[in-house]
């Protein structure tokens, strides 16, 4: 396992690396080839935040919590991230080991139910190229947090945003 710090007005502590570390270790029996982990920890106000996200194979998986002590984060994420890679490991079996045992999990306490959903609404539109400026209008003006274009500049597919921290975010498709 990989593991990448990144700190945001956080000193990451040997003594974190290690608590997490531990931790992370005991999640290694869901994965058969090389995991990546990165691990973004930030403090605002008195507030600590962390972010974890696993790359198996390219598949993603992603935790993020806050509270105001960094430790409690970790008791906190770890239970999300499992839930997500036991659901994953029966959709995707060809991504993670074979055969994993559900005999005893690390940090959740029952198998979590898989929900199916179906897709209840189509939508299909005709994409003229627009530039990013203008895609961020047409957001606003349907009143949603995302926005799916035919970016004028690129002459390709991208989704524009409206990121937590009120911020844009911008998705380019490539083929």
């Amino acid at each position: 396992m990989d593991i990448k710090y990144v700190a945001k007005n956080y000193k990451i502590s040997d003594k974190f690396k290690d608590v997490l570390e531990k931790k992370l270790g005991k999640m290694e029996r869901y994965f058969n080839k090389d995991v990546d982990v990165k691990v973004v920890c930030t403090e605002q106000n008195e507030r600590c935040k962390l972010e974890l996200t696993i790359n198996s194979a390219g598949l993603y998986l992603r935790s993020e919590v806050e509270s105001d002590n960094m430790y409690n984060n970790i008791d906190t994420a770890l239970p999300k991230l499992e839930k997500q890679i036991v659901k994953s490991t029966k959709k995707y079996k060809n991504k993670f080991a074979e055969k994993v045992s559900y005999d005893a999990f690390e940090f959740i306490d029952e198998e979590p139910k898989a929900e199916k959903h179906k897709v209840v609404k189509t939508k299909i539109f005709d994409l003229e190229p627009i530039s990013v400026e203008d895609a961020e209008a047409f957001m606003d003006a349907v009143g949603h947090n995302f926005y799916v274009f035919l970016n004028g500049e690129t002459g390709e597919i991208s989704v524009l945003y409206r990121r937590n921290d009120g911020e844009l975010g911008l998705i380019e498709a490539r083929k």
